[in-house]
């Protein structure tokens, strides 16, 4: 059987580290068996869904080389859903409600008063069809799906054995008052449609896979394989829910990071294996295993991911950033010596043109006020460029020669008048790319 999973994000909003967890786990199981990823917009809810999101969505994905098998938009699929109900009216397994969110809430305070679970208590079941009929004339009902009070068990591919007793869940609404087909419906159709045998996502998500499996089964389906994988947490372990607003995809994109970086943090945070830098996204599907990951709060801290985006780019070839080089203005002739020079000194691409500029137009000279006389006389000794691999070691024997000093008095003064800076590439390396006199 071919393997198919899918991500079923709704286009409310950009997707976040949090979104991204479940993408990915969806995404390798797929490439790592050969079989068929599905990105499934779950755009039902008109009033907040729009394009933006959903295009935002899959630049991300695009972004980090995410590519999907087939696109499907639930908003399309309105008819299924009401298909699968009307089944599911004719098996008796599905009930018209028409409490208030008052008088839901009033009812869920008094369980928890009485020290019960605040489950619904079927109260719609009773009412005859004139008490419907005259319910109807005041206010719109909604539809639930009526459990069987057993209990729901599944082997989970990351928690291990989960059996839920369906007497302490209530009965989902599947179908609003004001007719929206909510996700517990339409994701189960379309899992059922699709032929979706694999589904990883959030933790929190456990009690809604058991009263899926449920409805799957009334609606003549086979219950995927699923896997509930933990959620995140920030650094200090505190939950990040109010947090993923500034770790959506394309604000760590803004800040730098690189898709291998952030996708390399993602296939292992939380697993018993050690989180290493891939070299590309077949390597991590081979090396994925769900099996590793365990069911305790994962901390994600974004600042992992620096060292990570530095390390992937200290390790591309020219090859990878000719078109970036030439974009900046580096000439042809210096590309491959520019890149070898300062590729290992930079943390995110933005320090591509930061050394390019200095190379250019030279660095705002930093000079500490004991050193101003020393470097004066230093930069005096200095000819115009071009300067080439001996000019450094020139440089620097001459001005040695001139005023006596030696060692890291010598050199650091110097570097950091040259390039603004107390460290970076060897400096006999980085002069023959100035193309200016520093000074």
């Amino acid at each position: 059987m071919t393997t198919v999973t899918r991500f079923a994000p709704s286009p409310t909003g950009f997707l976040h580290v949090g979104n991204l967890r479940t993408a990915l786990f969806n995404f390798l199981i797929a490439r790592k068996t050969g079989g068929q990823f599905i990105l499934r917009l779950d755009d039902t809810d008109a009033e907040r869904s729009t394009q933006e999101f959903a295009d935002g969505i899959m630049q991300d994905l695009d972004w980090l080389g995410l590519r999907w098998d087939r696109l499907e938009r639930q908003s399309a699929r309105l008819d299924r859903y009401h298909a699968a109900a009307d089944r599911l009216r004719a098996a008796g397994r599905f009930y018209e409600c028409f409490e208030t969110p008052t008088e839901l809430d009033l009812k869920r305070k008094k369980l928890l008063n009485m020290g019960k679970p605040p489950v619904y208590d079927r109260a719609a079941l009773s009412l005859t069809d004139e008490d419907k009929a005259r319910l109807r004339a005041e206010r719109p009902g909604h539809w639930r799906f009526l459990l069987n009070q057993t209990r729901i068990e599944w082997t989970d591919g990351i928690l291990g054995e989960i059996s839920i007793d369906a007497a302490s869940v209530s009965d989902p609404v599947l179908i609003r008052g004001d007719g929206q087909v909510l996700y517990t419906l339409a994701s189960v159709v379309d899992d059922i449609e699709m032929g979706v045998t694999h589904i990883v996502r959030g933790s929190d998500h456990v009690t809604n896979t058991a009263t899926q499996i449920q409805i799957i089964q009334a609606l003549g389906g086979t219950a995927p394989d699923f896997a509930h994988h933990s959620l995140l947490t920030g650094a200090q372990g505190e939950a990040l829910s109010k947090r993923l607003g500034t770790l959506s995809l394309r604000d760590l994109r803004a800040q730098g990071v690189e898709p291998m970086a952030l996708l390399s943090l993602m296939a292992r945070l939380g697993s018993s294996q050690p989180v290493e830098l891939a070299g590309s996204i077949e390597e991590l599907a081979a090396g994925f295993d769900l099996g590793q990951f365990g069911a305790a709060p994962t901390s994600f801290n974004p600042a992992d991911l620096f060292p990570l985006t530095a390390r992937h780019l200290h390790a591309l070839p020219l090859a990878a950033v000719q078109g970036e080089l030439a974009a900046l203005g580096v000439p042809e002739a210096l590309a491959e010596g520019f890149w070898s020079v300062i590729r290992e000194n930079i943390e995110t691409r933005a320090g591509i043109a930061e050394w390019w500029t200095l190379c250019r137009d030279g660095a705002a000279p930093q000079v500490d006020d004991e050193d101003r006389d020393f470097v004066a006389e230093a930069l005096a000794l200095l000819g115009q460029p071009p300067y080439d691999a001996t000019t450094w070691a020139n440089w620097t024997a001459a001005v040695k020669d001139k005023t006596g000093r030696k060692g890291r008095g010598l050199f650091l003064p110097l570097r950091k008048a040259v390039t603004g800076r107390s460290s970076g590439p060897e400096m006999a390396d980085l002069m023959p790319l100035l193309q200016k006199k520093p000074g």
